[in-house]
């Protein structure tokens, strides 16, 4: 059979408790595996990342960082390099910055939606570990495009939001635990891709992909089919345009930015850690200088500016300390206790 007729392409993604799922994932696949691997793990892009080594060592299959511009070949298996999303062309990789997405670059909704466009029916899309949703969209587009979704059975992950999720948005043509699932592949990759499985792809993937590649017919439009919301981006500040795609709620902003609606809360938690604390500085900062300049005024006999200062001294310390304590706290619940009795009392049923 022809080799465009074959699931010659497995795409992975995994995030917290990532790394022990995909070695042994990669410990039962054989050596003539007929298929290339790409696979996104989340990391901080503070840390180097070692994955390709610890995967090379796990199992019998060659693990590396690839280049902008590598050519796949079969029974290798690709990752996505600390802080650079993974993308793929026809027999072709691309490593690119990009924005993020969900809060993370590399992200796995990006290799996945390449994936669907470039191979359609030939993908094996697997969702592993990890917390949130990250994957959902992209496992959705691989499915719409005829391919295979495959997802980490949740009982059997260190963490089991990513598959859940998937599980709650779609029906998945395989849910396995990590011991089965490298048999499972390498069956999959063996197996014929049904032919006239391949839809259209939508607008809004087409030009979700076509940013991250760097297509100038894509740059500077808003998202196809999205509607200006109410909210910003926490990564850049625009607006960010909300679009319902395939039933699962999603922000994007012109820049390229993309959040599911449970990433878009955890952005914005982030940022308003950020500029709690950045408040706390400046607040701080301004009472320290007004301190300064009362010392300056009675140096020079200015007793009235001086008291004037120490004043303003005080207001931004007492305020900095107010917001020092909320950002402390860590949680935007209030406390029960310091809540009116009114307020935390029961609802009375309908």
């Amino acid at each position: 059979m022809a080799r465009r007729d074959k699931h010659d392409l497995i795409v992975i993604g995994a995030s917290m408790g990532g790394v022990e799922a995909l070695m042994a994932l990669v410990e039962k696949f054989p050596e003539d595996l007929p298929a290339a691997v790409c696979v996104v793990l989340h990391i901080s892009p503070g840390h180097r990342s070692v994955l390709p080594a610890i995967l090379s060592r796990a199992g019998p299959l060659p693990a590396v960082h690839p280049d902008d511009g590598d050519l796949m070949e079969k029974g290798r298996i690709y990752v996505a390099p600390n802080d650079q999303h993974l993308l793929v062309e026809e027999g072709v990789l691309r490593v690119v910055k990009g924005p993020r997405e969900n809060n993370h670059r590399p992200a796995v909704d990006p290799l996945f939606r390449s994936a669907s466009l470039a191979y359609g029916p030939r993908v094996v899309g697997v969702v592993l570990t990890g917390a949130l949703d990250c994957g959902t969209a992209g496992l959705l587009a691989i499915k719409q495009q005829g391919g295979v979704a495959v997802v980490q059975e949740p009982s059997d992950a260190y963490c089991p939001d990513m598959p859940q999720n998937v599980l709650n948005a779609m029906d998945v043509d395989h849910c396995v635990p990590i011991a089965k699932m490298g048999a499972l592949l390498n069956r999959l990759s063996r197996s014929p891709a049904p032919s006239g499985q391949r839809r259209r792809a939508s607008q809004a993937i087409k030009r979700e992909v076509g940013k991250l590649r760097g297509d100038l017919s894509m740059a500077n439009t808003p998202p196809a089919g999205g509607r200006p919301s109410h909210f910003s981006c926490p990564d850049c500040g625009g607006v960010l345009f909300e679009q319902t795609e395939q039933g699962q709620l999603r922000f994007n902003c012109r820049v390229g930015h993309a959040f599911t609606g449970n990433a878009l809360l955890d952005g914005q938690e982030n940022a308003l850690d950020g500029a709690l604390w950045a408040a706390v500085r400046s607040l701080e900062e301004n009472g320290a200088m007004a301190r300064r300049m009362a010392s300056h005024a009675r140096e020079r006999n200015h007793g009235h500016s001086a008291k004037r200062y120490d004043e303003r001294a005080r207001e931004a310390e007492k305020q900095a300390l107010l917001i020092r304590e909320v950002a402390m706290k860590g949680s935007l619940s209030p406390r029960e206790d310091a809540l009116p009795k009114e307020k935390i009392q029961e609802s009375p049923s309908n």
